[in-house]
């Protein structure tokens, strides 16, 4: 193998997604700590999707793809005639179908392909994941431990998986508001314990979860205000459901922009996840140094250190749920501890600085393996 390049790079990032959630977040602290490192990016996605757009307002080069499904040949040749006219070092594939489109895509144009995987879901064990990460792709990335077990169980060669975490960035986790500004704008009295949910509002977030822990809370006089920021297919019967168990201390904020307000003005995050790759809310948390109160699945039990950073308890349990957050709710002194350890754990390696050199020595070793002797 050929010693790695130092010269700056070129990089095409693929996401197939319309929406923007944790995983784009992802993708644009990647972008954006590799032009800070003097390399050229661009982001390929598809026409109208909202990464698209928010490529556009950071002067990020972008590449409108359509990529429909995993059976789209036109999306595959249409992003492999993008990579001919563009011709980057290296195409970087950050969902699945971007990574079976694109991964195609790729060696059709003879350039090499990484991937990334965040989802928290087996692979399957069949012919098309060995054609896919064999042939198409020279390494995958595993956002955390539990992601890279699922893909040895899909039989996939230990040697073509990478594992460079998920991570955020503090400096962009300040607050620009007050914390009473936002707290006496939503409803809540400086007196208040405040939980804040940060997630989309599917069902393997566990939202409804949350909702039945409170409900015992409150009859024994436990009432934290509660917001809940995100949008999502189970917006609807959420809201229902909270209604439906007089839970009026619980808001719907809907999708939001300010991450960092809302850190700042909450006394402690949740995340009732019944699955999660890794769980960005919960660096952004501790990151802000507030505690984490979250279920023990996938790279959340492997982030989160139990009382050292935040609360575990089982998925789908919401006695012990309630549990943890009535720990919170009467001991200061614990969130207080929390708080420190978890600006600790995200020093250990979940920093985007550490995540960008990561990836970027990933590059520089990959291009050195399919260089020309």
């Amino acid at each position: 193998m050929r010693e790695p390049t130092n010269r700056p790079l070129f990089s095409l990032h693929v996401d197939a997604e319309k929406g923007f959630s944790g995983g784009e977040v992802q993708v644009f602290l990647l972008l954006e700590g590799l032009r800070a490192r003097g390399q050229r990016v661009a982001l390929a996605a598809p026409p109208g999707s909202m990464a698209l757009a928010e490529a556009g307002k950071r002067g990020i080069e972008c590449v409108p793809v359509r990529l429909t499904n995993d059976l789209d040949l036109p999306s595959a040749l249409a992003l492999r005639r993008e990579l001919v006219r563009l011709r980057p070092d290296l195409v970087h594939l950050h969902t699945g179908r971007a990574t079976w489109l694109g991964g195609h895509a790729a060696r059709w144009a003879r350039v090499p392909a990484v991937s990334t995987r965040r989802m928290d879901r087996r692979v399957k064990r069949n012919a098309s994941t060995r054609w896919l990460y064999t042939k198409l792709i020279a390494r995958v990335v595993a956002i955390s431990g539990p992601v890279r077990e699922l893909l040895l169980s899909g039989g996939i060669d230990p040697a073509r998986i990478e594992v460079i975490h998920s991570a955020v960035d503090p400096q962009a986790l300040v607050p620009r508001r007050a914390r009473g500004e936002l707290r006496a704008e939503l409803g809540a009295q400086p007196q208040d314990f405040v939980l804040l949910v940060l997630a989309s509002l599917v069902p393997r977030k566990g939202v409804d979860v949350l909702l039945e822990a409170l409900a015992p809370l409150a009859e024994r006089s436990i009432r934290p205000a509660v917001w809940i920021a995100g949008e999502g297919v189970e917006r609807h019967a959420l809201e229902a459901l909270a209604r439906a168990k007089g839970l009026e201390h619980v808001r719907f904020l809907g999708r939001r922009e300010d991450a960092a307000e809302l850190l700042g003005a909450c006394d402690a995050l949740v995340l009732p996840a019944r699955r999660e790759g890794l769980g960005v809310a919960a660096l952004q948390a501790m990151a802000a140094g507030r505690p984490v109160v979250a279920s023990a699945v996938g790279g959340l039990a492997e982030a989160v250190r139990d009382r050292e950073c935040g609360l575990l308890v089982p998925s789908e349990d919401p006695a012990r749920l309630a549990g943890a957050i009535e720990e919170l709710y009467k001991d200061p002194a614990l969130c207080a501890r929390l708080s420190a350890g978890g600006r600790a754990r995200v020093a250990q390696g979940y920093l985007a600085s550490q995540m960008v050199a990561a990836y970027d020595e990933l590059y520089r070793r990959v291009l050195a393996e399919v260089a020309p002797r």
